[in-house]
């Protein structure tokens, strides 16, 4: 059985590859990476609490590994910690480590590069699928989340804190691709088929960072419902 991490940033994406992962034979999803910003105690992009990464984990049924990240932090950093996290899985028998990367090839050639001399496998359960069917496929198949953070450089600040479902979708500007690949937007997951139960998230105050806008989510312990 192959021990497999999955690079977990509270979104889409990663949720759906989590979901698509447990369904291959021979392959265990262990634990949920993420790296998150020890300034503002939240994940890098999509500004999600550290709380409500916790609740995801939980009501996911795995482990999440966080990697603490200064602000700012250089890329010598990142990379350092990074290969930290990977010495550590390699040495509690994890074999690779999952992204939800969709079609970016410098992304995906960075994560290549970097995992090459770890000896861990990267894995891209998502890839080349087409984005416009892939967002379908995930609103059908019971994935829920909120758009967490916007880029108002690319899409209207009116669409954070919406839901990400088939009306999100079609009032997205053509332009825009329908998974925000290119940094349009990012969600926050709530409920799906990776998760046993959905979290009830509080939406707070809106705030605009460098032409960001993040929709603030709160999920408390005891804002885990039952299905």
């Amino acid at each position: 059985m192959k021990q497999v991490l999955l690079s977990w940033s509270s979104g889409k994406d990663c949720a759906w590859a989590l979901h698509l992962l447990r369904k291959q034979p021979g392959i265990e999803v262990v634990g949920l990476l993420t790296t998150i910003n020890e300034t503002f105690d939240r994940v890098a992009m999509h500004g999600t609490r550290r709380s409500v990464l916790e609740a995801q984990a939980a009501t996911a049924g795995l482990p999440m590994v966080q990697i603490p990240l200064p602000w700012p932090c250089s890329n010598e950093i990142y990379e350092q910690r990074m290969s930290e996290a990977c010495r550590r899985a390699l040495s509690d028998g994890v074999s690779a480590i999952a992204f939800g990367d969709l079609f970016l090839q410098e992304v995906r050639t960075y994560r290549e590069t970097q995992l090459a001399p770890t000896g861990l496998e990267p894995l891209f359960p998502l890839w080349g699928i087409p984005t416009a069917h892939l967002a379908q496929q995930m609103i059908a198949g019971g994935l829920r989340a909120k758009v967490a953070c916007v880029d108002s450089r690319q899409l209207d600040p009116a669409f954070a804190g919406r839901d990400f479902n088939r009306e999100f979708l079609s009032d997205l500007p053509s332009a825009i691709d329908p998974c925000g690949e290119n940094g349009e937007f990012h969600t926050c997951v709530y409920d799906g088929p990776m998760f046993s139960a959905p979290l009830s998230l509080e939406h707070g105050a809106d705030v605009d960072r460098d032409g960001f806008i993040y929709a603030d989510f709160e999920c408390h312990a005891s804002a885990v419902t039952s299905n």
